[in-house]
This record gives structure tokens, C-alpha cells and sequence, in this order.
């Protein structure tokens, strides 16, 4: 177990809404009026978390660069899955499995957009590499707006050797390469399936790209080349939600 913090008010709304045993204290800024904090303490004190009214500095030295707006909360944090779960986590998803894995996203506003757009997905877990990647900071939690508490995070010692157990439980993989002629419209994205995306500038590794199924693009018909890994997420996964509302 690992203690971090938990900021700002979506943040620790998701915490208390879900995983509220973990919360250990909650922190709420001196003379703070905002209505949403107030009803948060409230509903910590229901739940009997110790409630502690601060100076605004005491929140400013914990929540370090995230926006903590009045209100931060003390977590417990459980172990992150890491690879070796990834079998059971398939299981229980049955054909619906939806996998995202991300190949080295190191910055923490894009990783919190993309744990908030797996969780409006509603993704069996969410892959990344143990290293080399931002892990579940204050900043990915408050950019996640509570997804980093709605989706399984895996930390995968070897990326490479997880794709391969993704694989091995029956799941396809299709990677993201702006380079090939395959859109992503024309994947069958149906059934079990995990979606790879690589990092903000250089993309998928080679031995990533390498494991995967097929490679296919969002086809962009405007002067930019790429878009932001988080919103190029958002765009994959709800085509693969798409797809699987138009088979039923």
C-alpha cells in the first residue's frame, strides 16, 4: 500500500463515491464557502473520515502543481494490477473486453484525459508500462476528473510480454501508426479488443508495434499530422463503442 493525495473536487468525489474505505482524512481549505467542498465534507463526516479545515498554503504544499480548488483528500492507495491479472480481468469482461494500452504517455494531463475517457467507455483496464510513464500522480487524478477510481490500471513490467498475454486470453490487438493506409473505420473493433496508442512524441516502440495485429489510423483530412494522444483515445474507443451498439 502507498499514501498519495487526492485533489481537487471531482477527484475526491470519485474517491469517496467508490472506493471511500481508502480515504483516510479529508482536507478542506480555511473559510471556504463553494458549495460542492462543503457538501464533500459532509459527506465524508456521514462516512466518518476525519475532516480537518486548513490554511489554503497547508492544500498548496500537498497538491504541488494540481488545482486542489479548496479541497484535498489523503488515499490509501491498493497495489496496481500489473500484467499477471490481466487474464481474470478478460474473463470477467467475457466478449466485451475493451483494452486500452498506452506505450509511454509521460504527461500527466494526458494520461488523466485518457483515464476519464476510459471510464466514460467503460474499458475492462487500461495498460501501461511500469516504466517509462507517468504513474497516478495528484496532477493524472485531477486531470482523470474520478476515472483513475472507475478503471483498472495496469502497470506491465514488459509491455511487450502483456500484449502477448492479451493475446493468449483471445484478445486482438490494433495499434495506432499515422503511417499506414488502414483506417481505423474500416478495423473490426467487435469482440474482445485492445487498443494501443503510443507516447505524445515519439508513438509506439518498435517491439509494441511489433506485437500487435494491425496497424490502422484515424484518417485526418485537415494540415495537421497527429492529434494529442488523449484525444486520439477518446476518438478510438468510442468507434469501438460504436460498432459494438450497432451489432445488438
Amino acid at each position: 500500500m502507498s499514501e498519495s493525495w487526492i485533489v481537487g473536487i471531482n477527484p475526491v468525489e470519485g474517491a469517496l463515491s467508490n472506493d471511500a474505505e481508502r480515504v483516510r482524512e479529508v482536507l478542506v481549505e480555511n473559510g471556504q464557502r463553494n458549495a460542492r467542498v462543503l457538501e464533500l465534507a459532509e459527506r465524508a463526516k456521514t462516512l466518518r473520515i476525519p475532516v480537518y479545515h486548513r490554511p489554503r498554503e497547508q492544500l498548496d504544499k500537498v497538491a504541488g502543481e494540481a488545482r486542489h480548488q479548496g479541497v484535498v483528500a489523503r488515499y490509501e492507495a491498493p497495489p496496481m494490477a500489473d500484467e499477471g491479472d490481466l487474464p481474470e480481468l478478460i474473463e470477467q469482461a467475457g466478449p466485451d473486453a475493451l483494452v486500452l494500452v498506452l506505450d509511454g504517455v509521460t504527461d500527466p494531463h494526458n494520461l488523466g484525459a485518457c483515464l476519464r475517457s476510459a471510464a466514460a467507455a467503460k474499458v475492462t483496464a487500461v495498460v501501461v508500462p511500469k516504466d517509462r510513464a507517468v504513474g497516478l500522480t495528484p496532477v493524472v487524478r485531477r486531470a482523470s476528473a474520478g476515472g483513475a477510481d472507475r478503471v483498472p490500471l495496469v502497470a506491465a513490467t514488459n509491455l511487450a510480454r502483456a500484449l502477448r498475454t492479451l493475446k493468449d486470453a483471445g484478445v486482438w490487438i490494433t495499434g495506432l501508426a499515422g503511417e499506414t493506409e488502414t483506417s481505423i473505420y474500416d478495423i473490426d473493433l467487435k469482440g474482445p479488443v485492445a487498443l494501443v496508442l503510443g507516447s505524445e512524441g515519439e508513438g509506439m516502440r518498435r517491439l509494441t508495434r511489433d506485437t500487435c495485429d494491425f496497424l490502422a489510423r484515424i484518417p485526418m483530412p485537415g494540415t495537421m499530422e497527429s492529434l494529442n494522444v488523449s484525444v486520439a483515445t477518446g476518438v478510438v474507443l468510442f468507434e469501438a463503442l460504436r460498432q459494438r451498439s450497432a451489432k445488438r
